[in-house]
């Protein structure tokens, strides 16, 4: 087969997008590759910025994680692959669960597997389906793209948070996400942190979330300090996560300039 002919089949198969619209009702399913360090139990639990066994963030049971009955079978721990199931009704996308590792479980007469996709396309839509803000399923369509393997989806979240016409839970998710990436970004090349066992550590720690509960105009610059200044790359992080939560625009600012840097 020549590249011609080739690229001609590769531009008539129908997209994710087409191929989940083809569903009026029922759930829909597909995988594709998690990035590297994200790890998972096949239901319940989903692990992240992994490495020499540790993992660094987890989402377990509830939020998520609630999942419906009979989808899976379980495993002990897998680096993948991300897996997706899309909840339909009336043609339109109206629930969303996530899981990684394990395997779908026999499906029935409702269920419609589309198998194995591109993770960059399923990224993509993903993304659509989080800016189309639909209720639940956009809220939690962020994650799945989070972990989706070579993408870099950043600049799309910060686009999602700065857009006053989808909903404020929609871009609270993106802005959450985006303070996920931020923290990594700002202790880029730090393989491990250094834990000091003291009580001092404790204390900052303590400090940094109680800043966080204060009033935003005084908690906000404060914590902007620390992400931005303070020697300890873990107090960094925490404060970079409390920004997260903030609703602020100057999180976002802080966000954009950490993900740039070089």
């Amino acid at each position: 087969m020549n590249a011609l002919i080739l690229a001609l089949l590769l531009v008539q198969q129908p997209t994710l997008e087409r191929r989940v619209a083809t569903v009026r009702d029922g759930t829909v399913r597909f995988s594709f590759a998690a990035r590297p360090g994200v790890y998972g139990n096949g239901r319940n639990v989903i692990s992240w910025d992994c490495r020499n066994g540790r993992c660094r963030n987890q989402q377990t049971n509830g939020g998520y994680y609630s999942n419906w009955d009979d989808d899976n079978e379980t495993s002990a721990c897998d680096s993948g692959p991300v897996r997706v199931a899309l909840l339909k009704s009336g043609g339109a996308v109206t629930d969303l669960k996530t899981y990684v590792g394990g395997k779908w479980r026999t499906p029935g007469s409702d269920v419609t597997d589309l198998g194995t996709v591109s993770a960059r396309e399923a990224a993509a839509y993903l993304l659509a389906v989080a800016e189309r803000d639909s209720g639940r399923a956009s809220e939690r369509a962020i994650l799945p793209a989070i972990l989706a393997d070579s993408t870099t989806i950043w600049p799309d979240l910060l686009r999602i948070a700065r857009n006053d016409r989808i909903s404020r839970k929609v871009r609270r998710s993106a802005v959450f996400w985006l303070g996920q990436a931020a923290g990594d970004a700002a202790t880029r090349g730090l393989t491990d942190l250094i834990d000091d066992g003291g009580v001092d550590r404790d204390v900052k720690e303590s400090a940094v979330f109680a800043l966080s509960q204060r009033p935003r105009e005084e908690g906000v610059p404060a914590l902007l300090r620390i992400a931005k200044g303070n020697g300890d790359p873990q107090l960094r992080r925490k404060a970079i996560f409390w920004l997260g939560q903030s609703d602020d625009p100057r999180a976002l600012a802080l966000f954009e300039e950490l993900l740039t840097k070089p």
